[in-house]
């Protein structure tokens, strides 16, 4: 039996968020910080190793994101994509830059810092990789390394505009406070799947408010990364 498509994250009911867990504490999310906390051993089991069931007929791929934490001098943000819409997969939904493996690359770190430069155009010199969370399996068969990087401003970005909309920054602290981990139960002919969104009311390149609905895959990887930062 194939499974359904959640085709509109926004209109699926909103059963509570996880406010009682308390957001990571402001002195943990500087980058010194950071560093230091991925320096101390590895994440260890995610809270969130997936979503769930393959859709029919995917073959398993590995992929890998790059998790840009910008080590502004006011605190440090979090650098995402909105993909453009004909994209077969995942089109128009927040991302990470990143993509599937492929021959030329050495590992995962390889993979994450070459999509981020032909997506984005992040230079590697600006990106200094402190860590990686738990491999993450979607529903379109990737096993995804996400590679965490505190990235240094002052880089300029050139967008893939084939594959990526627009790039934009949001808070890592806004991210890491559980209030705004909205939690959603989607159900159709018979199956119950669960998944997070995190919401951000931002501004567009062209000055105007925008909500930017970060969910899926996006959202459990920036999970699994509250859930090691709250430790």
């Amino acid at each position: 039996m194939s499974r359904a498509r959640i085709l509109d994250p926004h209109a699926v009911p909103v059963i509570g968020t996880d406010a009682h867990l308390g957001a990571v504490p402001a002195e943990r999310l500087g980058a010194a910080a950071l560093r230091a906390r991925f320096a101390s051993g590895a994440p260890g089991e995610p809270e969130l190793p997936g979503d769930g069931r393959v859709f029919d007929g995917r073959e398993p791929a590995d992929a890998s994101v790059l998790v840009p934490l910008v080590a502004h001098a006011s605190g440090v943000t979090v650098l995402l994509t909105r993909r453009t819409e004909h994209l077969r997969d995942h089109a128009g939904q927040i991302s990470f830059p990143g993509g599937r493996a492929e021959e030329i690359d050495a590992d995962a770190v390889h993979t994450a810092l070459r999509e981020a430069e032909e997506e984005v155009g992040l230079a590697p010199a600006h990106v200094d990789v402190i860590g990686l969370l738990p491999v993450y399996t979607t529903v379109t068969g990737f096993h995804v390394t996400p590679v965490v990087a505190l990235v240094r401003p002052g880089f300029t970005l050139a967008i893939d505009s084939f594959e990526v909309a627009e790039a934009f920054e949001v808070p890592l602290a806004f991210l890491m406070d559980p209030a705004h981990h909205r939690r959603h139960v989607f159900e159709f002919g018979g199956e119950r799947r669960q998944f997070l969104s995190m919401p951000w009311q931002g501004v567009d390149a062209a000055g105007q408010p925008r909500e930017y609905f970060i969910w899926g895959a996006t959202a459990a990887m920036l999970r699994n990364l509250y859930a090691f930062l709250a430790r």
